[in-house]
């Protein structure tokens, strides 16, 4: 049992040496970083926020009023833009009037292809 204290004794002082040599390491990283400007970036540890489920509920509903607001605000402005003209009002085409259209575009097409065919 002797042999094996010995040997974790060992271990544990390679442990400590080599993070003090990690530091060293670090400690040099950053200076050479702050020399050359870069910083370091998402190296410091930022303490977790914690939230309270009260404080929680509170943002929830605080964020539920903007959403409602923002909604009943934007339906107004629809509907004076309808009123006043400054937006086009979409019309739905009826079937019958997309038929005449269609009829009529075939008639173009037919005499459009009847003139090339006339020149040909």
């Amino acid at each position: 049992m002797g042999n094996l204290g010995s040997a974790l004794q060992e271990l544990r002082a390679e442990r400590k040496q080599a993070q003090s040599h990690l530091e060293k390491l670090d400690t040099a990283i950053s200076v050479i970083e702050s020399l050359n400007g870069s910083g370091t970036f998402g190296r410091t540890k930022q303490p977790i926020r914690t939230i309270s489920a009260a404080s929680r509920r509170k943002m929830a509903q605080a964020q539920r009023a903007r959403w409602a607001r923002a909604r009943s605000e934007s339906q107004p402005v629809v509907a004076k833009a309808k009123t006043t003209g400054a937006v086009p009002i979409k019309h739905t085409m009826s079937a019958s009037a997309r038929r005449k259209i269609a009829a009529f575009q075939r008639a173009r097409w037919a005499k459009l292809k009847a003139q090339q065919k006339k020149a040909a």
